[in-house]
């Protein structure tokens, strides 16, 4: 019923920049929070940003400065805007969403299917 799809990732050098979005699609009373994860090879998947429905965010500390996420309640759409890239960034980043749905209403997170960042150094 609801569909999360990532685009934005690939292939930078270390210092560049990338930004992802993640459209939700689907039929959905509201949007609550937004949030970017993301998941290296051989490790758990980790916070990155989070925003609110009132647009508070919060960030994880290894991104904090560089990392900017936002969104567009209009396009039902979070972005995050990645500045000064690392080694360290390299990941497969998932989009995740608090979704409101009816009959009956009802609070999901739900998950994107993820999108590759690489960092070369």
């Amino acid at each position: 019923q609801v569909q999360l799809v990532e685009s934005g990732g690939g292939l930078v050098q270390v210092g560049g920049s990338l930004r992802l979005s993640c459209v939700a699609s689907g039929s959905f009373f509201s949007i609550n929070y937004m949030a970017w994860y993301r998941q290296a090879p051989g490790k758990q998947r980790e916070f990155v940003a989070f925003i609110s429905s009132s647009s508070a965010t919060r960030y994880a500390d290894s991104v904090k400065g560089r990392f900017t996420i936002s969104r567009d309640n209009a396009k039902n759409t979070v972005y995050l805007q990645m500045n000064s890239l690392k080694p360290g960034d390299t990941a497969v980043y998932y989009c995740n969403a608090g979704v409101t749905t009816m009959s009956p209403s009802r609070t999901d997170a739900y998950w994107g299917q993820g999108t590759q960042v690489t960092v070369s150094s």
